[in-house]
């Protein structure tokens, strides 16, 4: 069992643009819940308004066109679900997540919202920099150096992405519960102190003989036979 319980957001957006001071928005959130680095099938979707028009070449990097989202609701309309799912004080896991923090906190702030602290942030991109020096180390090529499936990913997705970077977390984290070596070896050391404790009974084995031949004999003698002095023969 865990000592403490640890709660994780790994999150994800879509955007119109690269800048919020220019007006851009945010046209997709997506986020799955870990709980104890492990998900637990929870995940948080919404498409929204951007209340623009998207440029050609961003459409063609995440698939979502003005058409779809002219009937979504706007990010203000979805603000108090998305803060009741991340919950206050949850870590918030993000790849490269200066981007994703400055176009949350602009929607936040521009709908009254408190903005979201940068303490609450774990950036995977940060981490794979530091695990992997000099390498690429976005999405796409840390699927491949983990062997997750990124199939499905012939777009950019919020949800897609941030179910990828949940298991890329756990592989840069080590690839395994933590907690759960803690807790092998513990279960480990109780058991050895069990079989310490527990009393031996002592076995007694019947002597076992293992004679020689008379031939193994005879050419033992004749071997003495051929040495002069030996000791052998006065014992």
């Amino acid at each position: 069992m865990y000592d403490t319980y640890m709660r994780e957001i790994v999150l994800d957006t879509e955007t119109t643009g690269l800048d919020p001071a220019q007006g851009h928005k945010i046209v997709e959130i997506g986020c799955v819940e870990l709980e104890n680095h492990m998900p637990t099938g929870r995940t948080f979707q919404e498409y929204l308004n951007p209340e623009r028009e998207m440029d050609a070449e961003v459409i063609a990097v995440h698939g979502i066109t003005n058409e779809f989202v002219k009937d979504k609701p706007k990010f203000k309309e979805v603000a108090d679900k998305f803060i009741e799912f991340i919950g206050l004080d949850s870590k918030l896991v993000i790849h490269n997540a200066a981007f994703d923090m400055k176009f949350l906190n602009a929607e936040l702030t521009a709908c009254g919202r408190e903005p979201l602290s940068y303490d609450r942030v774990i950036d995977t991109l940060l981490m794979a920099r530091q695990k992997f020096p000099g390498s690429r180390v976005n999405l796409n090529e840390l699927c491949k150096r983990f062997n997750v499936d990124a199939s499905a990913r012939t777009v950019h997705g919020a949800l897609l992405d941030s179910e990828l970077l949940a298991e890329v977390y756990l592989e840069l984290i080590g690839g395994r519960e933590p907690g759960l070596v803690l807790n092998m070896k513990k279960q480990e050391n109780k058991t050895m102190a069990q079989t310490i404790q527990m009393p031996r009974e002592k076995i007694y084995h019947e002597p076992r003989s293992f004679p020689a031949s008379q031939d193994e004999i005879e050419a033992h003698k004749s071997f003495l036979a051929k040495i002069p002095n030996n000791f052998w023969e006065s014992i």
